[in-house]
């Protein structure tokens, strides 16, 4: 299944990027990328998905090919939420599916119980709906600190953009991301960096390169409540070697995805399924394959609607 075009869709601050495959009559599905990734990140998947539905793979603003923020605007995670709202206004969509990986998954999760009736099917990629944080309730506040100061301090300093060659650039990239494989980390790097003279610049807002930025971290009691919310079915593929090993060093303990797994469970019931695979953080790039047809059975499957639709 070939790529259909590349979108650009107006927002007050420019523009979204997108990539769009898949048959323009069919189910619409958003896919959304990890953190200071971009939509390349489902180059090799979506071609082994069902070919008669429609997919929409955004690049998040300050990533891949979409504009950055307006000097003086933070990037908090409402504002991606916020982003999908925009786009999906801009496709015409009122009722569609997201497949989200890693930071991706989060920010699809927030979107699906803030709009419930809007989400038909969730597909979390070695992800979680939300961000617990329920061991470190007393660092909330500074992770608010510190994501105000960091962008101060991008914003004061006026250094020029770094511009490597690109061998450098891919081993860069490479040991910054231990779960990517090489020709994985090239194709991320085709849509994440520009050619200049002397080499290559990355694309990325470095005012997003602070986690803190970017996640929304909530208590156990708002999970409980923000899932309640849901209308969707929702799919979890998590990866046997992924999720724990690419999150903050204090995030080693596991309870708290037992306990979403365990909460979702109990409050979807049917509309829950939890598959785990083999493979790292981006099996869903380095072996798609492991992945694909679990996410087909799952997008063409004709689940009962809810009786408040």
């Amino acid at each position: 299944m070939g790529l259909i075009s590349e979108l650009k869709l107006a927002v007050p601050w420019g523009h979204i990027a997108a990539k769009a495959w898949g048959s323009l009559k069919g189910s619409p599905v958003l896919c959304l990328h990890g953190w200071l990734d971009n939509a390349n990140s489902f180059d090799r998947l979506i071609p082994l998905l069902p070919q008669d539905l429609y997919y929409v793979a955004m690049d998040f603003g300050g990533h891949g090919l979409s504009s950055h923020y307006s000097p003086g605007v933070p990037y908090y995670h409402q504002n991606f939420v916020n982003e999908i709202r925009r786009v999906v206004a801009a496709l015409k969509w009122n009722r569609f599916s997201i497949m989200g990986h890693s930071f991706g998954g989060v920010v699809a999760g927030m979107f699906s119980c803030t709009f419930p009736e809007m989400v038909d099917k969730l597909i979390l990629l070695d992800s979680s709906p939300l961000v617990l944080d329920f061991h470190e309730v007393q660092n909330l506040l500074t992770y608010k600190r510190r994501a105000i100061e960091h962008t101060l301090q991008v914003e004061a300093s006026q250094k020029p953009s770094h511009v490597v060659s690109p061998e450098e650039m891919l081993q860069g990239f490479l040991k910054n991301n231990s779960h990517v494989s090489e020709k994985c980390g090239e194709l991320l790097l085709q849509r994440g960096t520009t050619k200049v003279a002397t080499g290559l610049v990355l694309n990325r807002d470095r005012r997003i390169t602070l986690p803190e930025l970017s996640f929304d971290f909530i208590s156990r009691e708002s999970f409980v409540h923000f899932i309640r919310k849901l209308q969707a079915h929702v799919l979890l593929i998590k990866a046997v070697h992924g999720y724990y090993d690419v999150r903050r060093e204090n995030d080693a303990d596991k309870e708290p995805f037992s306990f979403i797994i365990g909460m979702l469970k109990s409050t979807l019931k049917e509309r829950f399924q939890f598959v785990e695979v083999p493979g790292t953080h981006y099996v869903h790039m380095n072996e798609p394959q492991h992945v694909a047809s679990i996410i087909s059975s799952f997008l063409q499957s004709k689940p009962r609607l809810p009786n408040q639709l």
